[in-house]
This record gives C-alpha cells, sequence and structure tokens, in this order.
C-alpha cells in the first residue's frame, strides 16, 4: 500500500507566494538532493521558523569546520533518534543518507530497525548507545555514560555535538509527528 499523498496535515502556502529567498533555496535544493524536503515545504508555514530551522540544520548537519563527528555519524546518530521515536518522515529521509553516505544500503535498514545488528565500530556503538539513551531516558544520563563516549574517543565538543545533534532531532521527530508530516517518496529508491 504506498504512503498518504499529503505532505502535512494543515495547510502551506502555494509555492507560488513563497518569498524569494525561500524560493532560491527550494531551488538549490532541487538541484543538489533533486527534490525540496517535504520538511521544508511545511516549515514554510513561518517563513521566519523556515529560515531559522533551515539555517540551523545546515550549520549541524552540513557543516565539517565546527566538529568532530563525520557527516555520516551526525545522520547515523538521526536514524537512532528517529527509530527510538518512530518517526516515519526522519526514518526514511535521514535512512536514505546514511545509504548515501556510507555506500551501504543495508546500515541505513539496520539502524532504522535496530542499530544494535549493524556492524559497528566501538566509537559508533558508544555514541548510538549514549543517543538512544539520551532519547529515551534522558534523566538516566550520567557521568559514566559521558565517559563511556570519551574512553571511545569523543572529546567533550564531540560530546556536546552529540546531545546537539540527538536533541535537534527529538524535536523535529515531534514536529513530524505532530503534522503527519510525510517524507518525499523519491527517498524510498535512492541509493539502493
Amino acid at each position: 500500500m504506498p504512503q498518504p499523498d499529503h505532505i502535512v496535515r494543515i495547510p502551506i502556502p502555494d509555492q507560488d507566494k513563497l518569498d524569494d529567498d525561500i524560493l532560491e533555496y527550494f531551488n538549490k535544493c532541487q538541484e543538489k538532493l533533486g527534490l525540496v524536503p517535504n520538511v521544508l515545504r511545511a516549515y514554510t508555514i513561518n517563513p521566519e521558523k523556515f529560515r531559522n530551522f533551515s539555517a540551523f540544520y545546515n550549520h549541524l548537519m552540513l557543516d565539517e569546520d565546527t566538529t568532530g563527528l563525520s557527516k555520516l555519524e551526525r545522520e547515523m546518530i538521526a536514524v537512532c533518534v528517529s527509530s527510538a521515536n518512530r518517526c516515519y518522515y526522519c526514518l526514511v529521509a535521514h535512512g536514505w543518507a546514511v545509504r548515501q553516505l556510507s555506500g551501504d544500503p543495508e546500515l541505513g535498514e539496520m539502524i532504522v530497525m535496530n542499530y544494535r545488528v549493524a556492524r559497528l565500530s566501538d566509537r559508533q556503538r558508544a555514541m548510538l548507545d549514549f543517543a538512544w539513551k539520551l532519547t529515551l531516558t534522558p534523566h538516566d544520563i550520567s557521568e559514566e555514560d559521558r565517559q563511556n563516549l570519551r574512553d571511545a574517543g569523543f572529546s567533550d565538543q564531540d560530546i556536546f555535538d552529540i546531545c546537539d545533534v540527538a536533541a535537534f532531532f527529538n524535536y523535529t521527530n515531534r514536529m513530524a509527528h505532530g503534522l503527519d508530516m510525510i517524507p518525499n517518496r523519491e527517498y524510498h529508491g535512492m541509493d539502493r
């Protein structure tokens, strides 16, 4: 059975009514990805929040100069958190990103379903164990958990970044659930 056709369950502005900077951003997405992610279309409901969301996302997930985490590691956190939260949108969209960045179509699927079955480095496993725990039982995070990350080779800046990515996807997962956000169909067939 195909997924639903809607983007979100509340009205979004017609594309021809969007501000020029947003349309320019959409054109860059189309150029680089071959699509405009539905999450961006959803955020056009509030143009200022669209700008803040896209700027924060780009800094958090795409910038390579401000973090010791690779793009793949950040995407793995996104998928792990989204798995814990059962966020269909983010599992599809970021599962694709893991497939693309890793060159491994199985890795994205394993992290979607149960990251513990994946062959991961000790570093990656410690990172995902922490992200999973921070998502499901954040009140149980302790110095021992941070020390486990240090023992796996993460710096304190890296620990901050792991928390930042996990927290961001806990937020976006809740937005996706609350709005019944549906991912672009194209993601399903990409990098398989």
